[in-house]
């Protein structure tokens, strides 16, 4: 599923609602449904402050579903280059932790087991991945879903 976004809040939030029926849907447990709708919530609303300074009229991209066992959540933005996979935590001081790859990344870093950038053309692609492990019965769900 891919939706159009203005950059606004409230996009963002129109997301993370269609996110959580898709998990929903899809029988993701909740504990793995919360942690991947909190790293969307944190990368869109990132994307509305930062890369579109918050300007209603930009629009972005955020697209999600389930390929074999992986669940991914991908964004992609015409903001200014900027990649949240280098940020390597070795700032120090309390105006850095509420900068742009601050706070924010460690969390996406929690609940995701892989986070790819890349800049293609004028647009910022950020893919978020998580694998659906055997535990509570993911796995057996996402691949039953193939047969």
């Amino acid at each position: 599923m891919t939706l159009e976004l203005h950059a606004t809040p409230e996009e963002v939030m129109r997301a993370v609602e269609a996110f959580q029926e898709f998990v929903r849907v899809q029988q993701i447990p909740e504990r793995t449904a919360f942690g991947l709708a909190l790293a969307l919530e944190e990368c869109g609303s990132n994307v509305v402050k930062y890369a579109l300074g918050g300007i209603a009229q930009q629009k972005f991209k955020v697209s999600f579903g389930c390929r074999h066992d992986e669940i991914f959540i991908e964004l992609r933005d015409p903001g200014p280059e900027f990649d949240p996979t280098a940020w390597n935590g070795s700032s120090s001081g309390a105006e850095s932790e509420e900068a742009i790859g601050g706070w924010g990344i460690q969390l996406v870093r929690r609940y995701m087991d892989e986070i790819r950038y890349e800049r293609r053309g004028k647009e910022n692609i950020l893919r978020l991945s998580k694998q659906l492990k055997p535990e509570g019965g993911e796995f057996q769900k996402a691949q039953s879903k193939q047969s």
